[in-house]
């Protein structure tokens, strides 16, 4: 199977230093949503894998956090592409749980959902943590700019083998053409 991992914000919507915390506020970054339909044309499975602590911290209910996904499910059904699945962990850092990026437990639960090995998965993210998580699990990391990228890039400590792409577009033309 061949399977795509994607973190949501900064990745596939603009992201914001105080939380996207209703459908008003999830915006796609431009090209972002068919640069997953194109994966979706390629053969590829999408799935999401998202850090979203606004639960834990009160910021937003899981009701709210549904709409959002609705809403994003629908603008990438509308441009023909398709998510197959949502993983999100609803836990603040200080709960210490496995599944919060940067620790490999949400990947590592995508690869047994979907029976996959992920040595040989591109998992694509904005942020250190992504990055850390992906390697932990064994998945490829993949930077991409948008989002926080060009800060995680200049902060370094980017782990060894990392792709670096300006958006989610181009990352997933490399991803269709290798």
């Amino acid at each position: 199977m061949k399977l795509v991992i994607l973190d949501r914000d900064g990745v596939i919507n603009f992201d914001s230093d105080r939380f996207i915390k209703s459908p008003a506020e999830w915006k796609p970054i431009p090209g972002s949503l068919e640069a997953i339909a194109r994966l979706n044309q390629g053969g590829y499975r999408v799935v999401v894998a998202s850090n979203q602590s606004g639960i834990d911290r009160g910021l937003f209910d899981m009701d709210t956090l549904n709409a959002i996904h609705e809403k994003m499910l629908q603008a990438v059904k509308a441009v023909g592409g398709r998510i197959e699945a949502i993983f999100y962990c609803p836990h603040s850092a200080e709960s210490n749980c496995d599944c919060r990026k940067p620790k490999p437990g949400m990947f590592e639960r995508i690869g047994e959902c979907f029976n996959t090995d992920l040595a040989e998965v591109h998992a694509i993210g904005d942020s250190l943590r992504d990055l850390q998580a992906a390697v932990a699990a064994g998945a490829r990391p993949v930077l991409v700019l948008s989002g926080k990228g060009e800060e995680t890039r200049q902060e370094g400590g980017i782990p060894e083998g990392t792709l670096v792409f300006a958006d989610l577009a181009a990352a997933a033309e490399h991803i269709l053409k290798s």
